[in-house]
């Protein structure tokens, strides 16, 4: 595996892969690598001809600073993991090479897809996404990019600020990534305590439940039964659940049959937050 400090010297060697016109798959990641975030990468090696991580703390997209300082960072480990699925390149740029002196985010308006949900709690969050995504598709080109689902709402403003930029990459979203108790997979599980580790579970299983009840009662039904099962929770606590379209993640008033609709859901387990979804039918 090759490791690149330097855009500059990761682009050179990607324009030699170009011209010979063999395709990249490229798999963005802020570091503290899971089996979520192999399998995206596994999925880049065998659909295309190189597969490129990248590994980078992204300081725009935190509206928590202190979640930013105390986000886990396990480089030595990540190549480790990395070496392990033959990825081909890493890129593990600093905060000046991405941003030069200048760590601010560029602002975007990606229809409205960035004021649902996440956008509602977390300020300047999707501007800071975008930001990065931007930057690495620049840097890399690649032929296809790779997002878990977990981030639903992420991928649908990825896929829009592809759209809008007319960048020349595919997005291709995969699916969750779970423990065997259901609980996401995600960076921050490390975080927990043994206590909320213990309590997680209980986001995907109310999830499951609420799957069961859509299309049996309305959407304010489902939402308040899930809000009910949270009030008596003695560890975790709602910030929000969320029945969406799954293209315009509004929340429908009228259910349609052929419309997608998704549950989105955010939870505080001590002061980590772990966010979920489930596909609705």
């Amino acid at each position: 595996m090759k490791i690149f400090k330097s855009k500059s010297e990761l682009k050179d060697f990607l324009l030699t892969i170009r011209k010979d016109k063999k395709s990249i798959g490229f798999v963005p990641t802020m570091g503290a690598l899971h089996e979520g975030h192999l399998s995206l990468v596994k999925r880049a090696k065998k659909k295309n001809d190189i597969a490129v991580v990248s590994i980078f703390v992204n300081p725009t997209q935190f509206d928590n600073k202190e979640d930013l300082v105390k986000y886990p960072q396990t480089l030595e480990n990540d190549i480790r993991l990395l070496e392990s699925v033959q990825c081909d390149v890493l890129f593990v740029p600093s905060v000046e090479e991405i941003y030069d002196t200048n760590v601010v985010s560029e602002n975007f308006d990606f229809d409205g897809l960035e004021h649902q949900m996440e956008g509602k709690f977390r300020d300047g969050h999707f501007d800071g996404v975008g930001t990065i995504v931007k930057a690495l598709f620049e840097i890399v080109e690649p032929t296809n990019a790779y997002f878990g689902k977990k981030d639903f709402q992420q991928l649908q403003i990825i896929k829009k600020l592809v759209e809008k930029h007319n960048i020349p990459v595919k997005i291709k979203g995969r699916p969750i990534f779970r423990e065997e108790d259901g609980l996401a997979m995600s960076s921050r599980n490390v975080r927990l305590t043994k206590e909320h580790r213990e309590a997680a579970p209980f986001i995907y299983k109310t999830l499951k439940k609420a799957r069961k009840k859509f299309g049996i009662k309305n959407v304010i039904e489902v939402t308040q039964w899930v809000e009910k099962q949270f009030k008596k929770h003695p560890f975790l606590e709602l910030e929000y659940f969320t029945i969406a379209d799954e293209k315009t993640l509004e929340t429908p008033e009228v259910i349609h049959k052929k419309k997608k609709y998704r549950g989105f859901i955010a939870v505080f387990a001590g002061d980590i937050r772990l966010i979920d979804n489930i596909g609705l039918k």
